[in-house]
């Protein structure tokens, strides 16, 4: 598998990024162990009645694909299937009505996206599988969403600062109004976040992130 890296074999710190203590990456990481553990537990119930509605759509229940994560190591990130089963090659032939510029595809009215995918979607339940990747360490429960690699071929190395930590299944920019936001926003709002990480950011984040699930009215917000 190929590693794709910027620069001389390191995401540059173009920014000067303050370095984070041994103490913080330890409590992070306990963070996410346990919500990580949590979030398996109380998703058990949920997936499972997911899992019959698409598998009457026809195929996999579970969407596998690879992402890039920190320093640019790809790793294999999962969800619940709310798309039609090729999507993948669906989606080159939708670029051209692509709602966002930069590294990252968006439609509202997405047509690959299933029956039930549009419900799942709408408040991220498609996302449930991610607390495994927490768990395994492929992932933070707060951070930069991970791209695709074929994304990240178009990031120049102010963009790839993104990757200078962990991927997250919810981050700043995904608190922040995402619908209305492009990829300049995005970029901008990940690295904030770089600049200002701690414990208690995340879990400001982590909050807003229930609220937004369970409250928004806009199926695009989250």
């Amino acid at each position: 598998m190929k590693m794709l890296y910027a620069g001389n074999g390191k995401v540059k710190n173009l920014n000067g990024f303050p370095r984070k203590s041994i103490f913080y990456y330890a409590i992070k990481r306990s963070f996410d162990v346990i919500g990580g553990l949590f979030g398996i537990l109380i998703s058990i119930i949920p997936i499972g009645i997911l899992a019959i509605k698409i598998k009457q759509d026809g195929g996999p229940v579970f969407f596998a694909q690879e992402r890039i994560g920190k320093n640019g190591q790809p790793f294999i990130m999962y969800k619940l299937r709310s798309m039609v089963l090729n999507a993948d090659k669906l989606k080159d032939k939708l670029l051209e009505q692509n709602e966002l510029h930069g590294g990252m595809f968006k439609m509202k009215e997405d047509p690959r996206v299933t029956k039930i995918g549009h419900f799942i979607r709408h408040y991220s339940l498609d996302e449930l599988p991610q607390f495994w990747n927490v768990v395994k360490g492929d992932m933070s429960l707060v951070g930069p969403r991970p791209c695709l690699s074929r994304e990240l071929n178009r990031y120049n190395d102010f963009d790839k600062q993104r990757l200078l930590v962990k991927p997250g299944i919810s981050g700043l920019w995904q608190v922040s109004g995402r619908s209305n936001l492009d990829f300049k926003d995005m970029i901008k709002l990940d690295l904030q976040y770089i600049q200002e990480r701690s414990i208690m950011n995340d879990l400001k984040i982590c909050f807003k992130t229930v609220r937004l699930v369970l409250f928004s009215t806009d199926p695009g917000a989250y």
